[in-house]
């Protein structure tokens, strides 16, 4: 029987995923990593793996992320050289887009700054803006990216966007390349980043990008824990230069108790909720691959692990 052994540091996700297979793929085994059938396996299904836990399967052919993104699969720095795809699911980007809208919200309307009044017991209503004079930029103009941009472009707000490539987005200013990146930033008043985790791209939420954003302005970080400098964020938020930040993705999830982003002022935290794939749509797209490998045909949303995605 054909295996899919399933590897993740999340044991509930794992029971989870077993639980799709079985509804949606019952033609697979889907068994655990520790399970012996594992080393039949031709393609493992990831999120997070385990170190050395990819060398240890002999028989694979395919590796296969159960997200969109790949980087997550550096946490193995066994994972072999084969091909690897990744999961698109079209409810993640619906997920995607109601996140993003409730973190414009949140900063537009200056829900952030009452709450924090509603802990003093201070009563002060603050400036009620058009959504044409809030000006977001969008880092990331790939699928999701680009939906959610032309989503906030319908709903009236200044949006712009910043990708490696250009880019021809309706409502939406758009800029591509490192030579764009600063221009892309100045005046910026809420900068979502749904860039892809890359050598290029990790560690560019920092000052220098901070200091090109419009003065207390806000963050809102749906791309990868990686991208971001803490450091620099604390310091920014400190001294004003940010006013708030919302993040949904962290290097170490769940994130320990004792780090200090909990107890950050002006930081919100949620836990990786922004959107993820289905696990039935996750065992629908793993079968279909597994059909292709056993067809010989080309294998269904492939990534390049050089580019990250």
């Amino acid at each position: 029987m054909n295996t899919v052994a399933l590897m993740s540091r999340d044991r509930l996700l794992l029971k989870q995923l077993q639980e799709a297979f079985a509804r949606r793929a019952p033609q697979l085994s889907a068994v655990l990593a520790d399970d012996p059938r594992a080393a039949n396996a031709q393609i493992a299904a990831c999120w997070f793996p385990l170190p050395d836990s990819l060398a240890a399967l002999p028989n694979l052919q395919v590796i296969h992320s159960v997200a969109a993104g790949i980087d997550h699969l550096e946490h193995d720095p066994s994972c072999p050289d084969l091909p690897v795809c990744r999961v698109v699911d079209p409810g993640h980007r619906q997920g995607m887009t109601e996140y993003v809208r409730w973190a414009v919200i949140h900063y537009h309307r200056g829900f952030d700054q009452v709450l924090e009044q509603q802990r003093q017991q201070h009563w002060e209503r603050p400036l009620q803006r058009p959504a044409h004079e809030f000006r977001i930029g969008v880092m990331g103009l790939g699928s999701l990216g680009s939906a959610i941009a032309q989503d906030l472009a319908t709903a009236g707000y200044d949006v712009r966007g910043w990708a490696r490539s250009s880019k021809d987005l309706p409502g939406v200013q758009t800029f591509a390349g490192t030579d764009a990146f600063n221009p892309f930033l100045d005046g910026v008043e809420l900068l979502i980043n749904l860039l892809p985790l890359t050598h290029e791209t990790r560690g560019i939420l920092n000052r220098q990008t901070f200091e090109r954003l419009a003065n207390g302005a806000a963050l809102v970080n749906v791309g990868r824990g990686g991208h971001l400098n803490i450091e620099d964020l604390q310091q920014a938020l400190a001294r004003g230069k940010l006013r708030g930040a919302l993040l949904d993705v962290f290097e170490q999830e769940p994130l320990p108790a004792n780090h200090p982003l909990w107890k950050t002022p002006g930081v919100n935290i949620t836990p990786h909720m922004a959107s993820a794939a289905s696990h039935d749509c996750i065992a629908e797209q793993i079968a279909e691959n597994f059909r292709r490998l056993n067809a010989g045909e080309p294998l269904l949303n492939s990534a390049d692990r050089l580019l990250g995605y």
